[in-house]
């Protein structure tokens, strides 16, 4: 249950991103503040693989490192995107549609990595996607 600790971190670190993101992006254009919290974020990693002393050089050239290419390269036009979406629209619509990855992870997870689908999983799937639309504002 270690884990809880990091997803509550998470929840909170995250939470603030969104809407700080949105203010800043009316006066900083979305790559910019991206290039920032980005730059920010390899820093923040930087120390905390120097101070547990975690991976090596070889680690970038594994076959499991091609894979982690491909997610960055996905995770990088999908925050690119998400920025975009926080200059333009509302956090109150923008971050609950974003949010709609949790369905779209856990069905890939079913599906491709032979994760379970039990009922309960299901009705959560489901009941996750229809609060993501009622807390985006339903019929806009």
């Amino acid at each position: 249950m270690e884990y809880l600790v990091w997803v509550l971190v998470a929840l909170v670190a995250y939470g603030l991103m969104a809407p700080l993101t949105s203010v800043v992006t009316s006066d900083v254009p979305p790559a910019v503040a991206l290039f920032l919290s980005t730059t920010i974020f390899l820093g923040l990693t930087t120390v905390v693989l120097v101070a547990t002393e975690t991976g090596s050089l070889a680690d970038v050239t594994t076959p499991s490192a091609g894979i982690v290419y491909v997610a960055g390269l996905f995770l990088s036009s999908g925050i690119l995107a998400y920025y975009q979406a926080l200059e333009r629209g509302p956090v109150s619509v923008v971050v609950p549609i974003y949010g709609l990855f949790i369905v779209g992870s856990s069905i890939m997870g079913i599906l491709f990595l032979g994760e379970e689908l039990t009922a309960t999983r299901g009705a959560g799937i489901v009941v996750a996607a229809i609060a993501i639309y009622l807390a985006a504002g339903g019929e806009q």
